[in-house]
């Protein structure tokens, strides 16, 4: 399955003056498969997976030297490590913290190997030991994106008609309802690549639950590995209660579980750290950088994909398979969530992308913006996600008006493309047009 990150590794392993790469991003979004995948434009493929072969772990411990780890390492996996011509990949590196800070010596030492280095619970390794400052390039990876889909699925042009269709040209109508289905498919299988892939081979809706509850498990499983023993019981009980909270203001009382917030919060941290759940947090919106209005008290969350989250909620896909447009409707939680998981698969892969929302309140008067963005111009775009095709907009209105670094807002629903007055209406399945510039999306669908 093609990916769009995998321009950003054809790029870094293009450069002459190259760190060793740490791949972040949660179980099963496709890491391993993409590496392998650059892998194949080297005369050499080297893959050393510490959870399988924990063995390997023993190189590392008397010394970082990069010539004696290479020469085990080629002794053990029987396989050449060769400076300029083999790509080593280093799989689930959390298992041993000595490989992460021996990555500084690779790239002090022997600059000219290729070396990735990931692994699912990455995050919990890099906070105790730290990462080696400046020695080391991160790319962070998502569920796969709609456009993604659409080019898997064979739909190339649609997908090209998305990114580069502007909101003032409304599509024709029958180009509109089949994205639309195409949408009510995607929400179906969610974004984790094993349902998707699944689903366009068999269109099995039984094996695509069963992918999908089977990852829900291994989660679950994980959960052993980075929580203390007393914090178990609140961990799965906060794992569980969070897809019916999504995309709301969030409390711990919200939670309805007889705990404290003091118990709780430091499994929601975890949980978040483990990239399961994203925060979405709250900003004034006063100007650029958003972050620097954030209030940390204040937020939302997003589960890591929505077909996960369905199985979670344990939704009737049949529903959406049946009639997706109609259920679609009537989802307006799961569709801002999708559009939030869109928004993180387009952005910089370079650097970790924080999510933001806008919300005012004040006796008699309460306001609240989906998301915000900013653009290249520094301008903020806030964004309203309507599930449907009503939808009161006076939030975004109030913060167009009142806020002078945006002079347009965004809204998300199931009409077609449309401009009126200060607002931009695109359909929900076109959030890659609000990234159109993007060298990366451009690249992806060239061909």
């Amino acid at each position: 399955m093609k990916r769009i990150i995998f321009q950003s590794l054809i790029n870094w392993s293009a450069r002459a003056a190259r760190k060793p790469l740490i791949l972040r991003g949660a179980r099963q979004v496709g890491k391993t498969h993409i590496v392998r995948e650059l892998g194949k434009n080297f005369p050499y493929y080297t893959e050393a997976n510490f959870e399988k072969l924990p063995q390997l772990k023993k190189i590392f411990t008397p010394d970082l030297k990069p010539t004696r780890i290479r020469e085990l390492l080629e002794l053990q996996l029987e396989k050449p490590i060769t400076p300029g011509k083999t790509l080593l990949f280093l799989d689930e590196i959390q298992e041993c913290p000595e490989a992460i800070l021996a990555l500084r010596y690779f790239y002090e030492e022997m600059p000219d190997l290729h070396i990735i280095a990931a692994g699912s619970l990455l995050d919990f390794a890099i906070e105790k030991i730290g990462i080696p400052v400046g020695r080391v390039s991160f790319l962070y990876l998502y569920p796969v994106s709609f456009i993604e889909f659409l080019v898997a699925i064979g739909k190339v042009k649609l997908a090209q008609k998305v990114l580069e269709n502007p909101p003032q040209q409304s599509l024709p109508d029958i180009l509109h309802q089949q994205l639309l289905s195409l949408l009510g498919e995607y929400l179906l299988t969610g974004g984790m690549p094993e349902a998707m892939a699944h689903w366009i081979a068999s269109r099995n809706l039984t094996q695509i639950q069963q992918i999908q509850s089977d990852i829900i498990e291994a989660f679950r499983q994980d959960f052993n590995k980075y929580a203390r023993k007393h914090q178990l019981k609140y961990i799965e009980l906060i794992f569980n209660s969070i897809p019916n909270l999504i995309s709301q203001p969030f409390k711990y009382t919200h939670l309805q579980l007889p705990y404290q917030k003091r118990e709780l919060a430091p499994c929601l941290d975890l949980l978040i750290k483990a990239n399961i759940i994203h925060k979405v947090f709250n900003t004034s919106a006063n100007g650029v950088p958003l972050g620097a209005g954030v209030d940390f008290e204040k937020f939302k969350l997003v589960f890591l994909d929505v077909g996960l989250c369905e199985t979670v909620l344990g939704l009737n896909l049949k529903e959406w398979l049946l009639d997706p447009l109609s259920t679609l409707a009537n989802k307006g939680q799961l569709c801002e969530s999708f559009i939030g998981q869109e928004l993180l698969a387009y952005s910089q892969n370079d650097t970790k992308v924080d999510l933001y929302y806008w919300r005012r309140e004040a006796r008699g008067s309460q306001m609240e913006v989906d998301y915000l963005i900013s653009d290249i111009n520094n301008r903020i775009l806030p964004i309203e996600v309507k599930s449907g095709k009503r939808g009161n907009l006076q939030s975004l209105r109030h913060l167009i008006e009142y806020h002078p670094n945006s002079s347009y807002g965004i809204r998300f629903s199931t009409h077609n493309y449309s401009v009126y007055d200060s607002i931009h209406s695109y359909p929900l399945y076109a959030a890659a047009g609000l990234f159109r510039d993007s060298d990366l999306l451009k690249s992806f669908l060239t061909f």
